[in-house]
């Protein structure tokens, strides 16, 4: 397959301590079969056709970074991207996890047996005799952090993962896995409309040397513009489908600051989607972003916010719309 010359535009950054360098944008890959981890939509989301477009379209853009997870879609996620390696016979860098029921009623969780067998089951799906960058999707409190760790560190060893880390931890949670032995990289939730991690995350990030990779760039499409004030929520979407991940978002002060950066992004000539995906890309301790496209022209928020780089005193004015 044939690239994009807009893959020049797509910087990489090594990922923590290792020796795996990685582009700052990766195509998730959690709509494909399913809705994320979320047991009720196994089988729905994306199906394989779809999918396919839009990892033809990323691959055309030079994003040759796909994430996914064992659970996504209750597995079919991995299985369609292994599906289009051997289909397109090429190899992206890939991303997986483990946490999360696989079924329901299924076990879940870190214990380092339960990790190992379900990184081996990974690597059949996807067709690969390792993954670039391997993570625990969730903190798990009833297994200790050394364990977690060595884990971790032990399947790195053996060669089946590039470079290692976690997600969804917190400040101390991350703290304590830090303290247990390096890990490299760690994937939370994070946009203009979920900063938490501004406090102490990625700060201690900045210190110890972990990659942080942002997750949910648009908010679950809030950034986009899809969601207006006094309006329907449109059908298929977040809002429909997982309502109370995002119920936290109907304030009138959100709808306040999403018109204003939707003003800012049409004086910039650029979509919010865009805008926002250029606000993440333009901090300097942020390695990389996750954006889940639901079709190929929902990349276009891509290519805009690589050719709209921000100043700093622009990422500034814009994160105080959401202070």
């Amino acid at each position: 397959m044939r690239s994009n010359v807009t893959a020049a535009a797509i910087e990489s950054r090594k990922l923590g301590r290792s020796a795996v360098t990685a582009p700052r944008i990766a195509l998730g890959c959690g709509n494909f079969g399913g809705v994320g981890s979320s047991v009720e939509f196994f089988g729905a989301g994306l199906d394989e056709a779809q999918a396919f477009a839009i990892m033809d379209a990323a691959w055309e853009l030079g994003i040759n970074h796909f994430d996914t997870a064992d659970a996504y879609g209750g597995g079919r996620s991995e299985t369609m991207i292994g599906n289009w390696i051997r289909s397109r016979g090429v190899l992206p860098l890939l991303t997986t996890k483990t946490y999360n029921p696989m079924a329901a009623g299924a076990d879940h969780g870190l214990a380092p047996e339960r990790v190992t067998r379900q990184l081996q089951a990974s690597l059949r799906r996807l067709g690969v005799e390792r993954v670039d960058l391997y993570l625990a999707h969730d903190h798990d409190g009833d297994v200790a952090p050394e364990l977690v760790v060595e884990t971790l560190q032990r399947l790195r060893s053996e060669g089946l993962a590039g470079a290692i880390g976690v997600s969804n931890y917190d400040a101390s949670q991350l703290r304590a896995a830090l303290d247990a032995g390096h890990i490299d990289a760690i994937q939370n939730s994070y946009s203009l409309l979920a900063r938490d991690d501004e406090a102490e995350v990625l700060p201690l990030c900045a210190r110890e040397g972990v990659s942080y990779t942002a997750y949910s760039p648009l908010a679950g499409g809030w950034l986009t513009g899809k969601y207006r004030r006094g309006s329907e929520f449109p059908a298929g979407s977040r809002m429909t489908q997982r309502p109370d991940v995002y119920a936290g978002f109907l304030r009138d002060d959100i709808f306040d600051s999403l018109e204003s950066l939707e003003a800012l992004a049409a004086a910039r000539e650029i979509s919010m989607a865009g805008l926002s995906l250029g606000w993440l890309l333009s901090h300097p301790d942020l390695s990389a972003i996750v954006i889940g496209p639901g079709s190929p022209a929902q990349l276009l928020p891509v290519r805009e916010a690589l050719a709209s780089p921000l100043e700093p005193g622009e990422r500034a004015s814009i994160a105080r719309l959401f202070a």
